[in-house]
């Protein structure tokens, strides 16, 4: 606590009022010596109100206005603690909720200007204006997510028309319900969790989900800052670590078995470990009321440094261009997968179970590492001021099973543990990776007390510092399936190289074009190049990169549009990449019909397209000098 007279004297002279709207209340800070046109000013910031957008009066009936006047607060007999209440002066919208916000015209100099409240401290009402929640959930949104029951012929005594307690329908929150499910479900959906906090009388008018923060809050101005200061107000709450009641994923589906089996292929190969990025879609999951599921459609391997024990992530210059082609196929980035594969008895191809209740299932490095990606990815929400909340983005480890099979396992991480890793204030152990370390406070950095929860031998609530912490607190498991019927979002049968696979002699250049165009014995050219992997090669090649003309052919592989495939497939682009395929093929006829663009491929081409040594143009044959930068082709 900062010391000397002059903070003593201005903390006695500080006083906080409260201010009721009809978003909530909120507490404005503000001295006995401030006018009444300051303290005007102080509201309409908090609330994001033009000066003069706003009445505020002492009581509630609307009577006792302050209006803007030089009077101090004492004068007007505004003490300490006291509830001020405050009217918009424009009609609400139709919620009844909404604030108008707009900047009426000027009339005085004290209200020349309006004043601008961060997005972070918006209304809820204002917020929910403005954010673009996610489709699935505002679909999720829209549905009823009550439980219905038929009568039960033993103890409903009533009608066909009729309801009572055994038959009525149930919330999406029912605890007794989701316990009887088979499996049982820990954890409620995330937006059965917002109908319970938007339940009851009020409707949650007041309801607001807030981000945890483990910092110190800027603008205190009443103690020299950190280390040589603090106070309540700028002070983090600490944070006592719960199991978290509800999920923002319910499920996890792998369309198919073969993106799974190709993404192991490397650890077959090589026994080193590999990591992958998740694409696909979020849907609904009905299993589960108001559920989500996220579909993975395909495995995207960034570029890493792999060993039997340790995964290493480098940077990844296609990152931009994986994300717009996803984008432009209808898919995002939903999740990380990884191995943590070692064999147990190579004769019959079992693996070791090693992750359980008596080691660990996440380590504590794993999900630092699973928090620093969701708060990467947050999932946007409505009753967030903040306007996010918590992440949809999911991990999932390929590791051995209780019958030495490989096994998939979904996991999140709370948001407890999103913000102890935002604001670094989680470390892993050195020696036992299922404990976590919460950091101590430095000159550099104020930490808050960490505290979990635990029983003793006598079964009394133990509370201690989370110093070390295991970090089942900061787990949420996930059910990881397979469907019985696959779906194929990209249809082709053939197998293209995956991305970054070098070290298993796995390159995707025109050769590996070639040969995989020669071998694909398919007549639909949709299925052809319906390949995840096929078409980051055409919009990330070094030598002919086709960029924004493959728009095309992603709609055509979005939608499933032969037509529109069969169009692309005349275009020059397509041409050119069958000219260097047949290039390096060393043979045109080594190409199957589907290239020959209606007609028989140019004899003329099977060898003299060259490639430019100073700028890599492709040029036609019979040139002496490149068309693209004019340097001679010697």
């Amino acid at each position: 606590m900062a010391t000397g007279r002059p903070a003593l004297s201005s903390m006695a002279e500080s006083i906080t009022i409260r201010v009721q709207s009809p978003d909530g209340m909120i507490k404005v800070s503000a001295t006995k010596r401030d006018t009444a046109a300051a303290f005007l000013r102080k509201v309409a910031k908090e609330f994001g109100f033009s000066t003069n957008g706003f009445s505020v009066y002492q009581n509630r009936n609307k009577t006792g206005e302050i209006t803007s006047q030089s009077k101090s607060l004492s004068l007007l007999k505004i003490k300490h603690g006291d509830m001020l209440y405050l009217f918009p002066l424009a009609a609400p919208g139709p919620s009844g909720e909404i604030m108008d916000v707009a900047t009426p015209p000027s009339t005085s100099s004290t209200s020349s200007s309006s004043l601008s409240r961060p997005q972070s401290s918006l209304s809820r009402s204002q917020t929910t204006m403005q954010i673009a929640e996610d489709e699935i959930d505002q679909y999720l949104a829209k549905q009823d997510g009550k439980i219905y029951r038929n009568q039960d012929p033993q103890l409903c005594r009533h009608g066909s028309m009729g309801k009572c307690v055994h038959c009525v329908p149930l919330e999406p929150f029912d605890e007794d319900y989701l316990n009887h499910l088979d499996p049982p479900v820990k954890h409620m959906s995330f937006h059965a969790y917002i109908r319970k906090l938007t339940g009851g009388a009020d409707k949650g008018k007041f309801a607001a989900l807030e981000n945890i923060s483990c910092k110190i809050k800027s603008g205190c101005e009443g103690h020299p800052p950190w280390p040589e200061g603090i106070c309540t107000k700028c002070q983090p709450s600490a944070i006592t670590l719960n199991r978290q009641k509800y999920r923002h994923v319910d499920n996890i589906m792998f369309e198919n078995h073969t993106i799974a089996d190709r993404f192991l292929d490397f650890w077959r190969k090589t026994g080193n470990q590999r990591m992958g990025y998740l694409y696909g879609r979020y849907t609904e999951h009905k299993d589960i009321p108001l559920g989500i599921r996220a579909e993975v459609a395909a495995i995207y391997e960034p570029p890493q440094i792999a060993t039997q024990n340790s995964l290493e992530l480098v940077d990844d210059p296609k990152a931009g261009a994986v994300e717009e082609i996803a984008a432009k196929l209808g898919l995002r980035k939903v999740g990380w997968i990884f191995t943590d594969l070692l064999s147990e008895d190579t004769r019959i191809g079992t693996v070791r179970y090693s992750r359980n209740k008596d080691s660990y299932f996440l380590s504590a490095e794993e999900c630092i590492t699973a928090g620093d990606f969701q708060n990467k990815h947050p999932n946007t929400c409505r009753l967030s001021p903040d306007g996010d909340f918590g992440s949809k983005f999911v991990t999932v480890v390929a590791t051995g099973g209780p019958d030495n099979q490989v096994h998939f396992e979904g996991y999140q991480v709370s948001n407890q543990c999103m913000a102890l890793v935002r604001d670094e204030c989680l470390l892993p152990c050195r020696d036992v990776p299922e404990l976590g370390y919460a950091k101590e406070s430095s000159t550099e950095q104020y930490v808050p007390d960490v505290f979990y929860k635990d029983k003793d031998k006598f079964g009394n609530d133990i509370t201690y510092l989370a110093r070390p912490l295991p970090v089942e607190y900061l787990i949420i498991d996930i059910t990881t399936t397979f469907p019985k019927d696959p779906a194929y979002t990209f249809t082709s049968t053939q197998r293209f190289s995956i991305e970054n696979r070098d070290v298993l002699g796995e390159t995707q250049d025109f050769h590996s074009l070639a040969t995989y165009l020669s071998q694909n014995t398919s007549t639909v050219f949709l299925n052809i190049v319906s390949d995840f992997h096929l078409l980051l090669f055409l919009v990330t090649n070094e030598v002919m990169p086709l960029g924004d003309s493959i728009g095309l052919l992603l709609d055509a592989v979005k939608t499933s549009n032969e037509e529109l495939a069969q169009t692309w497939r005349k275009s020059e682009q397509w041409a050119t990449i069958e000219q260097l395929c047949s290039t390096v093929g060393g043979q045109s006829s080594g190409l199957p019909d589907y290239g020959a663009m209606g007609g028989p491929p140019n004899p003329a081409s099977s060898s003299s397209m060259w490639s430019c040594r100073h700028c890599t143009f492709m040029n036609q044959p019979g040139t002496e000098q490149c068309e693209m930068c004019s340097l001679p082709h010697s």
